[in-house]
């Protein structure tokens, strides 16, 4: 059994189709209704869906600021350290799910809409049977904020979650901003991960610092 599979299957489901779907009631809609998206999502399919959140918060963090490419990450970032890839995997699931529920609108027709896009993927019984364990039983922000050892879990964490929603409401917003906050990521990375998925900056707020 795979998380980064799943991953990778959540992602890609709508690059691979062409039109937005991925999972009802928010999961990964924004990514697969945006050209950047999409890519991102053809990318999953190839190299994993944990490489391809890696690669965006990267390449955010390399043109945070001006949005030129600017001076190299630090070490914690290019190189993570020991990373214990099926587990950090289950943390990046979890932060999609956890976006998807951030606005509290999961009905009855959602959920069998769920269902049967899960249905679709190419998961086994097994991987199937986890995501929606996962989907029903999501965690929040302190678990996920305790998961962010490093720098770089840390943007991929928030990449995952922006990814799995539009942004559309004030829940959704405010959502990301806590997330930011509790992660201590940087303005200029947050403002930067926004423009590298093509969605929509966030509103304005206090400056926000890294955590030592």
């Amino acid at each position: 059994m795979s998380t980064d599979r799943i991953l990778s299957q959540i992602l890609g489901s709508g690059a691979a189709s062409g039109f937005a779907g991925g999972l009802a009631g928010g999961l990964a809609s924004s990514l697969l209704t945006s050209k950047a998206g999409r890519k991102v999502g053809k990318k999953a399919l190839k190299v994993g869906g944990i490489a391809a959140l890696g690669g965006l918060a990267y390449a955010a963090w390399t043109k945070r600021g001006s949005g030129a490419a600017i001076a190299p990450p630090p070490p914690t970032l290019s190189q993570p350290g020991p990373v214990d890839v099926e587990e950090h995997g289950c943390v990046l699931l979890q932060a999609m799910i956890a976006a998807a529920h951030a606005d509290g609108r999961l009905d009855p027709k959602e959920w069998e809409a769920i269902r049967g896009r899960i249905d679709e993927l190419e998961l086994s019984p097994a991987e199937r049977s986890l995501l929606m364990q996962q989907i029903e039983n999501p965690v929040g922000i302190t678990e996920l904020v305790a998961a962010a050892r490093t720098p770089a879990q840390a943007g991929e964490i928030y990449a995952a979650s922006l990814l799995a929603i539009d942004v559309d409401t004030p829940a959704e917003r405010a959502y990301l901003d806590m997330l930011a906050a509790r992660l201590g990521l940087p303005a200029d990375w947050v403002d930067a991960l926004h423009a590298e998925a093509g969605v929509a900056a966030r509103g304005g707020g206090p400056e926000l610092r890294v955590a030592s």
